[in-house]
């Protein structure tokens, strides 16, 4: 199989797995008993919060683990939200419409909970306006949701100059306006330093930098406004009830620390890759288009609209060729909805159903990249003529 969906999930890295494997067996514990085995699991906690912050530019105390990135912000959204209100700062949340659905459904059900959600668009690239963010900022204005790179076209946001904004936008002695963003598909390809992105609540996911699938990470600033989500034994310094899960923690650690080394010259070789599978595709396949930017984003996404085919159609074609990519529409009770990133950046109805995501690992090859290009034009041929079949 040729694995093209790292945008998805990503492998399991071997220092993930070497950190894990101990506490999968004969280092068991629970972090909060008082006794030897339990030590040595807070112990092994308490390194690995170190070993993240640092690698974030954090302090330990700022680092909670969750299960997720979903999680992650959830706990942040709600959270800080609820916390906010609670001090009379204000009731209105500022979030971008190209989201990853976690964003998108916590700040539909924030709207529920009757706080007042402003939601932005972006331009054909899938850049985030600060312009439009600024204008919509008001007093109440208590907190800001951009994501740092879009998981479906990658482009990059202006995380840093957001951050100076809302810093600007903070009325002397008030509540200064707080801002989350969704970092989950960086690590392995930018920097990420949380007092050089200036944000105050940041959230990640281990399986898609090479750690285990249900451990997250959600940086929180000190002295942001906070009330947990999951209330219980006080565990994640009252911040995340729950008891830890140690393994997980240990290996989203290790694979972490193996992420954020060499992300310039990761980032460069796969970008190689990334322009050589895109160049491939617009000189061999006729009605295809590029969506989104490819200057100002992940070196690794590459989201194609191929005209006159359904993208599940070409999914499915791909699949019995073994190369696994990611469609850019969900099918849902036999109703195509194309994307909502996509739909934000403008892209038409007839593009975005047949828009593709190819996602590059740190694992892809040059071999890899030639075959999938000799094995697509049959693949778009065939999901063609379906298409043409079921409008006839």
């Amino acid at each position: 199989m040729i694995y093209l969906d790292h945008a998805a999930t990503s492998p399991l890295r071997p220092a993930a797995r070497e950190a894990m494997a101990p506490f999968l067996d004969v280092r068991f514990g629970n972090p909060s008993g008082l006794y030897a085995i339990g030590r040595d699991a807070q112990e092994a906690l308490d390194e690995a919060r170190a070993a993240v912050a640092a690698c974030l530019g954090a302090r330990p105390s700022e680092i909670i683990f969750t299960s997720g990135a979903t999680e992650s912000i959830n706990t942040a959204l709600f959270g800080i939200s609820y916390a906010l209100r609670r001090a009379g700062a204000g009731n209105h949340v500022i979030t971008s419409a190209i989201e990853h659905h976690a964003g998108i459904h916590a700040a539909a059900f924030l709207e529920e909970l009757g706080f007042d959600v402003t939601t932005v668009g972006c331009d054909a690239s899938g850049s985030v306006s600060l312009a439009e963010i600024d204008r919509a900022i008001r007093p109440g204005t208590i907190l800001v949701n951009v994501m740092l790179a879009n998981n479906e076209v990658g482009t990059i946001q202006p995380i840093p100059e957001l951050a100076a904004l809302l810093r600007e936008r903070t009325a002397p002695g008030g509540h200064r306006i707080v801002l989350h963003t969704d970092a989950v598909q960086a690590p392995a390809w930018l920097p990420i330093d949380v007092e050089a992105l200036g944000v105050d609540a940041l959230s990640l996911s281990a399986h898609k930098f090479g750690g285990p699938k249900g451990t997250g990470i959600l940086y929180l600033r000190r002295a942001t406004p906070f009330h947990p989500l999951l209330l219980g034994g006080g565990q994640e310094m009252h911040k995340r009830a729950g008891t830890e899960n140690v393994a997980g923690i240990v290996g989203t650690s290790a694979a972490l620390q193996a992420a954020a080394a060499g992300t310039a010259g990761r980032s460069a070789r796969v970008l190689e890759l990334r322009n050589r599978l895109r160049d491939g595709i617009l000189a061999a396949i006729p009605d295809v288009q590029v969506n989104g930017c490819q200057v100002n984003c992940l070196p690794n996404i590459l989201n194609v609209a191929f005209g006159g085919l359904e993208s599940d159609a070409l999914v499915a074609a791909l699949d019995e060729r073994g190369v696994a990519v990611s469609s850019g529409s969900a099918c849902s009770s036999s109703t195509w909805e194309p994307s909502h990133v996509l739909m934000a950046m403008g892209v038409p109805i007839r593009r975005a159903v047949g828009s593709i995501r190819f996602s590059l690992g740190e694992t892809t090859t040059p071999a890899e990249i030639d075959a999938v290009l000799q094995l697509l034009p049959g693949a778009v041929e065939a999901a063609r003529r379906q298409f043409a079949r079921a409008r006839t």
